[in-house]
């Protein structure tokens, strides 16, 4: 081999070709290299001799290995494949007897010009391949990038233990998932609530824990307010239930770990042990105890980030202004109203709300009356106006009731002399105001009487000062909440009402109006001035705006005349003028012009143009309107007539009449209108829950 050229790669590829061993040798490579036998030559001469001896094309004979350089090269790459798969020794040079054997091409075995010496050999060892200084080198790369590949997966490796440390140390310790069969063998976890059975726990509400006394140990359900990690053993957390917030002290790493690092708005289920608090707590509600923490567990972990934050949302106009920070406007709030419901003192207005309903029925049940619900989904307008919604009805239409008005006065007629109804009420108005929204809940009650329709008009005034009271007696926590936010002054009512005629009231109106309204615009200008004055630019146009509607309606205030209707602007004027005059909040405007009220209103028997009509107010807006109703059949024709009613679609209402009729009157009372009012608050949609008006229809 030493006396032998090194072949081209074109006479290598004629030779491979003539004795048609390239892919036998590719295969007995590929072996080779699957099965690592011990003496790989010794295969490998056993392997070609065998491949000689089968028929077919002409295979290179074992002599062939000791002068072939491609064997040769074949080893230099076997030792290769060694050094990379970590090889303890290098294997020893090809050796191979030299039987005679066919000779290959002349080509390959034609001697160098000047043969370079022989390489001395040792213990009978062929001498070795030119190809092995190279071979060495290959494998002496390979590892370089072996171990440097180990030392890069070694450096990865770290790298991901450091940043799972690094994490567990922000998430807290590792948490276990809990069920209500284990959770009490764990100080704290993640506890799902699957209903796998009940447990012996002892709970408490936030606002019924004692103060003073023994401390003891109780289990509380709720949500983190806020929390604060003090130090890696101590802790705080405000925990939050409706209305009541109290401090819980957390102790112990791994458990200030985990309840410190839940995201605000999780529920937690704390077993906590209840003590007096050193000093009050001011921050909470409860600021006369203070928890500790024994066990915790969280049963929903909130997100991590809230579409509007409730320390936000449960800010007054006076703090935002103090701290000069923004607003979270009505719009955030409604597209997000379950969290913006969270609040204290919308919490409290709800509760407001459903007390209204349930003194209003407590209150009308004593007076005899029975609950009715009548149909809301009606084939004409109910009340004979435009403003209805229309719905598909099997093939033809229906309309969503405006009122359950014609309902109540049959439901009379069917001999019960006395009903209300709660329920929802529908008005298809484009009305973007204050006061208005497209559906909100109705509190109407119709009765029959004896002699004059005063006999109701008493009974709905008494309605509501057992309300007032109500409210005042058993809703202070939620209206002080309530308050802390919308600051009010408390309402102003007497026993009995004060009762108005309609040409009273604009008289009070042109007579004291003017004064007033002026007093209005200057203190509107003064706060303009201070938001132009404080850089808030929005704000000052806004109420520039105002100023001027407010300054042009009272250009009209004197000259209003008696009969003439009282405009949004004219009641809330008046509401300032019987509040300054009267020092009443609440009153009553009895006998309104005819042409004001519905065709089915009763006129006034020494006047037409006036009628037996009223409407009921809260601090200048009208909250209920009612009046005695036609009850002759003839008559209430006649008066549709006038009017060019048409009655013909209301028809069973019109024959309910001329079967035997009571006289009898009613009224309607929004709902959310009442709690607005008794609160002062400046915009309906916080007294409904989930509001609908023309712009919005979610969520």
């Amino acid at each position: 081999v030493g006396s032998m050229a090194e072949p081209t790669l074109g006479e290598l590829e004629r030779y491979l070709e003539q004795h048609a061993v390239q892919h036998s040798l590719n295969a007995m490579l590929n072996e080779l290299a699957e099965l690592r036998p011990a003496d790989p030559r010794a295969w490998m001469a056993d392997k070609l001799e065998s491949l000689g001896a089968q028929a077919g094309p002409s295979w290179p004979q074992p002599s062939d290995a000791h002068e072939d350089c491609t064997v040769q090269q074949m080893s230099s790459r076997w030792a290769g494949v060694c050094a990379f798969r970590e090889a303890t020794s290098e294997p020893p040079a090809l050796h191979a007897p030299t039987p005679a054997a066919a000779a290959p091409p002349a080509a390959i075995l034609a001697p160098a010009a000047a043969p370079p010496a022989a390489v001395p050999v040792e213990n009978g060892a062929a001498a070795a391949p030119t190809g092995a200084a190279s071979a060495d080198k290959e494998a002496k790369k390979a590892a370089k990038a072996e171990e440097k590949r180990k030392k890069e997966e070694d450096k990865e490796r770290r790298r991901l233990e450091r940043e799972e440390a690094a994490k567990q140390k922000a998430d807290g310790p590792v948490v276990p998932t809990v069920t209500l069969l284990d959770f009490e063998a764990h100080a704290f976890g993640n506890l799902l609530i699957q209903s796998h059975g009940t447990t012996e726990r002892e709970w408490s509400r936030i606002e019924s824990l004692a103060a003073g006394g023994t401390p003891s140990t109780t289990w509380l359900r709720g949500r983190i307010h806020t929390s604060r990690k003090q130090s890696t053993k101590l802790g705080f957390v405000v925990l939050r239930q409706r209305l009541a917030t109290v401090q819980a002290v957390v102790q112990g790493k791994e458990l200030t770990a985990f309840l410190c690092s839940l995201p605000k708005e999780s529920v937690v289920d704390l077993c906590v042990t209840v003590a007096a608090a050193p000093v009050p707590i001011i921050a909470c509600s409860r600021s006369d105890i203070e928890l500790s923490v024994d066990k915790a567990f969280c049963v929903s972990r909130a997100a991590l980030t809230l579409p509007i934050q409730l320390e936000d949302a449960g800010r007054s106009e006076a703090e935002l202004a103090a701290l000069n920070l923004p607003r979270v406007d009505q719009s955030s709030r409604l597209d997000n109203r379950v969290l913006d419901l969270r609040t204290p003192a919308n919490q409290a207005i709800f509760r407001v709300q459903s007390k209204v309903c349930d003194l209003f029925r407590g209150h009308l049940l004593q007076q005899g009356f029975i609950e009715i619900h009548s149909p809301k989904m009606i084939a004409t307008a109910s009340e004979g106006g435009a403003d209805v919604f229309r719905l598909g009805y099997f093939g033809g239409y229906a309309y969503l009731a405006q009122s359950p008005q014609l309902y109540k006065q049959m439901a009379l007629m069917s001999d019960m002399p006395k009903v209300f109804e709660i329920g929802p009420v529908f008005r298809s108005e484009k009305s973007l105001t204050h006061r208005h929204m497209t559906e909100f809940v109705g509190l109407d009650m119709e009765m029959a009487f004896k002699d004059h329709y005063h006999e109701v008009l008493s009974v709905l005034e008494e309605l509501f000062l057992s309300i007032f009271d109500g409210l005042n007696a058993s809703c202070q926590t939620e209206l002080a909440a309530i308050a802390k936010q919308y600051p009010f002054a408390p309402l102003r009512y007497s026993r009995p009402a004060l009762r108005l005629r309609y040409s009273e009231a604009v008289q009070l109106l042109r007579q004291h109006g003017p004064e007033i309204g002026a007093a209005q615009v200057a203190a509107l200008e003064a706060e303009t001035a201070a938001a132009a004055a404080a850089g808030d630019t929005e704000r000052a146009r806004e109420l520039e705006f105002v100023t001027a509607d407010a300054r042009a309606h009272l250009a009209t205030v004197a000259g209003h005349k008696d009969d003439e209707d009282l405009s949004t602007k004219d009641e809330k004027l008046l509401g300032a003028v019987v509040g300054m005059v009267k020092g009443q909040d609440f009153y009553v405007i009895d006998k309104f012009p005819s042409a004001l009220r519905p065709f089915y209103t009763m006129p006034d028997p020494e006047d037409p143009a006036w009628s037996n009509s009223y409407d009921i107010f809260i601090r200048g807006e009208e909250v209920t309107s009612g009046a005695q109703r036609i009850h002759d059949s003839a008559m209430l024709l006649a008066r549709g007539a006038a009017l060019g009613v048409d009655l013909k679609p209301i028809k069973d209402y019109v024959d309910s009449f001329s079967y035997g009729a009571h006289p009898h009157a009613g009224g309607g009372v929004g709902l959310e209108r009442v709690v607005m009012l008794f609160c002062a608050l400046n915009n309906i949609r916080k007294t409904s829950l989930f509001p609908r008006d023309p712009t919005r229809l979610t969520p």
